[in-house]
């Protein structure tokens, strides 16, 4: 006879979590070359190839990769904090939102400031934004123990509503329903070049932002009380810990990165607003943040990778003429099989042998 017996990992080294993940996407490479060969009779090595080139084929694609993923991996450092407080902050579409709106409003009426000066106030008001959208449902969480999963749900809605009201506002020209591009004679409130390169400055922000929260949460004092309130509010208060001003505060640094990361985007990159702005990253960086087990490295990794087939998918759904929807499945595939194998990485699986059951005593 045997059993199979399961034993929770105690913080397993880098490594062996990276090589599960390798193996995971080897995996579902293989699962997506059968439906690939399946459903449009392809040779999936030219779908794949396909995917690299759309991602990293030309130098601009390259760069292209890069902003998105600085974005992307900017959301979900934001989240950690707030997770690792057992704070589960499902807003981090609103906060980002919100600060791209902050940056947007900037950018428009501040279009006379010098941009050495200008720049400062965006990224400032852009992070100041996020922090409102991050403490209301914080403050109500401490003060009635609400339920932070819907708040900060709804509160996304809040900030799409308030993103639609000012594009009507501020179309341009009247009647397209769209913002268009802000100040494209003066590029007041852009981000300059930085190391020649274009989005050279995100680059920098996005390093120093988790350089930052790496080093926050494992060796200051703040990093320490979240953990501890996280565990247990209880153990909190006997520890002589503010649970109330822990929980704002962690989720007003939480929103801040959030807010920081729409600023990137308008600022950065698209120098408009609208209310794709988000593009969905504050849910997929959920999943960057629980797949990499809030560790800084694999999160740039997964994170550089999700972005990688996102942008891939677009290049063989043109290429091949696929369905979008086809594109779709080979990275739910991919995702599905990633999740799967963070069991494998927190849990150990071992096969034990038992033996048989002993006779009965006769009556």
């Amino acid at each position: 006879m045997f059993s199979i017996r399961l034993s929770k990992k105690d913080n397993p080294p880098l490594w062996q979590t990276l090589l599960i993940k390798l193996a995971a996407i080897f995996l579902a490479l293989l699962v997506c070359a059968l439906v690939i060969i399946s459903v449009t009779d392809l040779n999936p090595f030219e779908v794949y190839g396909g995917i690299f080139n759309g991602a990293l084929g030309t130098k601009r694609r390259v760069w292209v990769t890069i902003r998105d993923t600085l974005v992307l991996l900017l959301v979900a450092v934001g989240l950690v904090p707030a997770f690792k407080m057992r704070f589960w902050n499902i807003g981090a579409e609103g906060q980002m939102l919100m600060g791209g709106l902050a940056s947007a409003a900037l950018m428009i009426y501040g279009s006379n400031i010098p941009n050495w000066l200008l720049l400062p106030m965006i990224m400032v008001c852009s992070c100041l934004a996020g922090v409102l959208w991050g403490i209301i449902p914080a403050f109500f969480k401490s003060k009635f123990n609400t339920n932070e999963t819907l708040f900060t749900l709804m509160m996304n809605y809040i900030a799409i509503q308030m993103i639609s009201f000012s594009v009507v506002f501020w179309e341009n020209p009247k009647g397209s329903n769209s913002v268009g591009i802000i100040n494209p004679m003066t590029n007041a409130g852009w981000f300059p070049n930085l190391f020649g390169q274009r989005y050279g400055l995100n680059l920098l922000i996005v390093i120093l932002v988790t350089v930052f929260i790496a080093f926050y949460l494992r060796y200051t004092k703040h990093g320490y009380e979240l953990s501890v309130v996280g565990e247990s509010w209880d153990t909190a208060r006997y520890a002589g810990i503010n649970v109330q001003k822990v929980i704002i505060r962690t989720m007003a640094l939480s929103g801040a990165i959030c807010g920081l990361a729409g600023c990137l985007v308008v600022s950065g990159a698209s120098h408009t607003v609208s209310t794709s702005l988000a593009g969905g990253r504050g849910f997929t960086a959920i999943i960057v943040a629980w797949m990499s087990n809030f560790n800084s490295g694999a999160m740039v990794l997964i994170s550089f990778f999700l972005c990688f087939m996102e942008n891939g998918a677009i290049q063989i759904a043109s290429q091949f003429g696929l369905n979008e929807n086809v594109s779709d499945i080979i990275i739910g595939i991919i995702i599905f099989f990633l999740i799967g194998s963070s069991f494998f990485s927190r849990y150990k699986v071992s096969i034990e042998k038992t033996k048989g059951a002993e006779k009965s005593i006769e009556k």
